[in-house]
């Protein structure tokens, strides 16, 4: 997917000295040591009866050395467009992908062989494919920028497999595609899949509506739009939703994230099916105190941990994890204007340092660990668990590299060189301590830790600084841009001078925009960000 931004960026490399590159190699040799001496402590251990095999297995696969010797193993390379969407299967032996190409690919990853290539039935950019459980890998659910969630029904293949020349050689196999919704206008980024359900599923749009799908039925529920806490950020009602997840350890709750800074927890057994009920209140809110009442931030991405935490990626901002006691409760809340940045800055972030916020909040309560370091200001990006008891957690940046952190703590451990434009996907795998990775170039990275050598931090991590400006305002036609100049043109009064001014300025920058999409064509028919990608 296409950056969704104009504007002018520029990268401003960070360089240590040579005393911070010596503390960084006698960091590494101690944490070398470190990990080799626990190593033999689970090995007793586990000789002597005082640690399962079960827990020996998980250790030794969430061992940060497996981290470190991540490398690329495979280039999958099918797709013509930006490739949006990966997703492993159950078993984790076949990863499907969607693209702007509008085709959705299987692939068996460890072999780099496509398993089966077909057109997903939408009719613009792919933005999500994922597998029904339990369906034997023959149902897909997808969803796209033409506002559709689309049934994909794999039916008479024998075998996947495709030929030299991409045509399926699988006799009379073939697709079935089914329209199960629509959001009138709007896109739909996410959709999220109930655990261990065969048929329920939920998606959620630009239009800020939630839907509820039951395959059995093959109906669609509108459960609710989600509003806006203090009114309109611009001139719709409505909150433009980009991220939906559902907790595994409670399938029961659902959190959404759209364009502005509150992650909202749902309930569905609040919800009466007859609609009897107004379901559109939340259960709980969350958001860090620094961003309440921040209007040039929103939510791009949010993945439940399996102990039912929750991580929320932010725009221009960072990546924050939250616990269920974290929550702000009903509005509303006191705003907080705080000195912390509100943009994650490489120069603040050491290599080997913790990169958190203060373990207690301004109100007393425990303040949600942050993870910094990486640039979200083009794309709507994910956010990832990554482990087998999602001890790490991983993003895309701006600048085309995969960024890994301790959960426990925020220690930033591992940058990786991962695309030239803007790293969207990073998906783990299922099982073992393998990733997936996709942006805006045309082919998958398939990451495993077969490195000899043990990777250190790159001395030049590389920041991109976007102009200051309101988030991901999609202006596609000339009416969106008539409806935002009207909108703002109501927030001002004559008597305010100050106001009317900066007001102005906001007004040219829209115009800007419009014109700079008007001239330049991307890929997904919306916005392209223009900056100098000078990092080295």
């Amino acid at each position: 997917m296409r950056p969704e931004l104009p504007g002018f960026y520029s990268s401003r490399p960070f360089r240590f000295t040579q005393s911070s590159t010596h503390q960084s190699n006698s960091e590494d040799e101690k944490r070398s040591r470190t990990d080799f001496d626990q190593a033999v402590v689970n090995v007793w251990k586990r000789e002597l009866g005082q640690l399962s095999t079960r827990n020996f297995a998980h250790r030794l696969a969430a061992s940060e050395d497996l981290v470190l010797r991540l490398e690329v193993h495979k280039k999958l390379e099918k797709h013509e467009g930006c490739v949006n969407t990966l997703s492993f299967n159950a078993d984790g032996d076949v990863l499907v992908s969607g693209s702007d190409d509008l085709r959705v690919i299987l692939w068996d990853w460890e072999t780099g062989r496509v398993k089966l290539s077909f057109d997903s039935g939408h009719h613009n950019n792919v933005f999500q494919a994922k597998f029904m459980p339990f369906s034997d890998d023959r149902t897909i659910v997808t969803c796209a920028a033409d506002g559709e969630e689309l049934l994909l029904l794999l039916r008479g293949f024998s075998t996947f497999l495709v030929n030299n020349s991409g045509s399926s050689n699988s006799g009379r196999g073939r697709v079935n595609t089914i329209l199960l919704g629509n959001h009138e206008e709007s896109r739909v980024h996410k959709l999220a899949i109930e655990p261990g359900s065969p048929h329920i599923f939920y998606s959620c749009g630009e239009d800020g509506v939630v839907q509820h799908f039951d395959l059995r039925s093959r109906s669609a529920t509108e459960l609710f739009t989600c509003l806006s806490i203090n009114g309109p950020r611009s001139y719709r009602p409505y909150v433009h939703l980009n991220a939906i997840a559902i907790d595994p350890r409670n399938p029961n709750l659902f959190a959404v994230g759209g364009m502005d800074e509150f992650a909202r927890l749902y309930d569905i057994r609040k919800y009466k099916w007859d609609g009897s009920s107004d379901f559109g209140q939340p259960a709980d809110y969350f958001c860090p105190q620094h961003l309440i009442g921040n209007g040039d931030t929103g939510i791009t991405g949010l993945s439940f941990s399996d102990q039912s935490e929750l991580l929320v990626s932010y725009n221009n901002e960072s990546i924050y994890l939250f616990t269920r006691n974290m929550g702000l409760g009903n509005p509303p809340f006191p705003s907080f204007s705080s000195p912390i940045s509100t943009g994650s800055d490489t120069s603040e972030v050491e290599p080997g340092s913790m990169a958190s916020s203060s373990s207690m909040d301004v109100d007393g309560k425990n303040a949600p660990q942050a993870y910094k370091g990486h640039r979200n200001c083009e794309t709507v990006k994910g956010v990832s668990f990554f482990g087998p008891r999602c001890e790490y957690v991983s993003s895309g940046s701006d600048c085309g590299r995969i960024f890994i952190w301790k959960k426990r703590g925020g220690e930033l451990i591992r940058v990786m060189e991962a695309d030239k434009d803007v790293v969207n996907c990073t998906e783990p795998h299922p099982h073992t301590m393998a990733l997936a990775s996709s942006g805006i170039e045309h082919d998958i990275k398939l990451w495993t830790p077969k490195a000899v050598e043990r990777a250190t931090l790159p001395t030049n991590i590389g920041q991109l600084k976007p102009k200051a400006r309101g988030w991901m305002y999609r202006l596609a036609s000339p009416e969106d841009l008539m409806l935002q100049l009207f909108s703002l043109q109501r927030q001002t009064s004559p008597e305010d001078g100050a106001q009317n001014s900066a007001t102005g300025t906001e007004l040219i920058e829209l115009i800007r925009s419009f014109n700079a999409n008007s001239d330049v064509s991307s890929d997904d028919g919306g916005n392209i960000a223009i900056f100098d990608d000078s990092l080295s």
